[in-house]
């Protein structure tokens, strides 16, 4: 197919990118890295009253070129493409399952026609390649595992609903228009600055400062990737990725929610703490991912990318920062 767009390879160095959630939890580390590989970045975050930068760390903010908008405004997203954008980097969505059963057209809106906005104006714009972040809840519960990048998509709740359409949208434009889309589907990220929505700081937060830890379902396996190794996904697919493709980004080993809670007790030095199932941490029956469980051969072979921070020291820096961030996870509150 004709590729009338640019180029296939590229090496990010000097090229003027965009993070659409640049100031969330996976887009403020990918920011970082990109400021450290030498690009020219900038950002757009979603508007709030209070003009926060989200996860952004202070001492890059001044190095980064800042908008503050809506992915669901078309012009508000034409804006942001405009001005000589070579790649960009969607990271924009509401990614809570349980928030998307209780607000499934916001999150649809964010979600996939922002996903559509984002595609429209960097086609409008001639960027040379867009990154679309998938996640493995598109898969469902494993048919087979391990699981590769042809496992059939199981809509398992409005959210991983949401994000098959999204992912949808991005390889149309290829497909359509022989766009440079490529498409990274990360396994279960964690790490340092992660909020309190995702088990493992939950999970942490409880053992460092609570009497008992409530968690729901203990079973599910999932396999887990420490947030550094997942940017470097992000990078080596906009540097490597083939036009078109999807690559899984997960490290490969599963463990369940029951051996994590575990572990951490033995790293925080608690291992008799009293862990007690909570119905309001459960997830919707039929919504409840039981096993992911990440074949990330084609990412290997593609794109070079391989993990580097295992599962136990990723635990360990993520357990350093919340002890040090108190304040922010001392109050043992579920978010959704």
């Amino acid at each position: 197919m004709d590729r009338p767009y640019g180029e296939t390879y590229m090496n990010l160095r000097g090229k003027r990118v965009l993070v659409f959630g640049g100031g969330g939890f996976i887009g403020s580390y990918l920011v970082r890295a990109l400021i450290d590989i030498g690009c020219d970045v900038k950002v757009l975050l979603h508007y709030n009253s209070m003009s926060s930068l989200g996860l952004l760390d202070a001492d890059i903010v001044d190095d980064v070129e800042k908008i503050f908008g809506d992915v669901r405004q078309l012009d508000t997203v034409q804006g942001a493409v405009c001005g000589g954008i070579d790649v960009v980097f969607n990271l924009a969505a509401l990614i809570g399952i349980p928030y998307s059963y209780e607000h499934p057209q916001e999150v649809f809106e964010v979600n996939t026609m922002g996903t559509m906005n984002i595609m429209l104006a960097s086609q409008n714009a001639r960027v040379k390649k867009v990154i679309q972040t998938s996640t493995s809840e598109v898969y469902g519960s494993a048919i087979y595992t391990p699981i590769n990048e042809l496992h059939p998509l199981q809509p398992q709740s409005p959210y991983s609903a949401s994000k098959i359409a999204s992912d949808a949208i991005a390889q149309s434009f290829y497909n359509s228009y022989g766009f440079p889309v490529v498409i990274i589907r990360p396994f279960n990220t964690f790490g340092a600055k992660q909020s309190m929505r995702a088990v493992i700081p939950t999970i942490i937060s409880q053992a460092l400062f609570s009497n008992e830890i409530k968690i729901g379902s203990l079973f599910p396996c999932r396999d887990f990737t420490y947030v550094t190794d997942t940017v470097n996904g992000f990078i080596k697919g906009a540097e490597e990725g083939r036009d078109g493709e999807v690559y899984n980004i997960g490290y490969g080993q599963t463990v369940s929610i029951g051996d994590i809670v575990t572990r951490v007790l033995k790293l925080v030095e608690k291992p008799k703490m009293k862990v007690k199932t909570s119905n309001d941490r459960v997830r919707p029956k039929l919504s409840e991912v039981k096993l992911l469980f990440a074949d990330n051969t084609k990412a290997k072979k593609e794109l070079g990318w391989n993990p580097v921070v295992n599962f136990d020291m990723g635990l360990q820096k993520t357990i350093s920062y919340i002890e040090s961030e108190n304040i922010r996870y001392n109050h043992g509150g579920y978010v959704k």
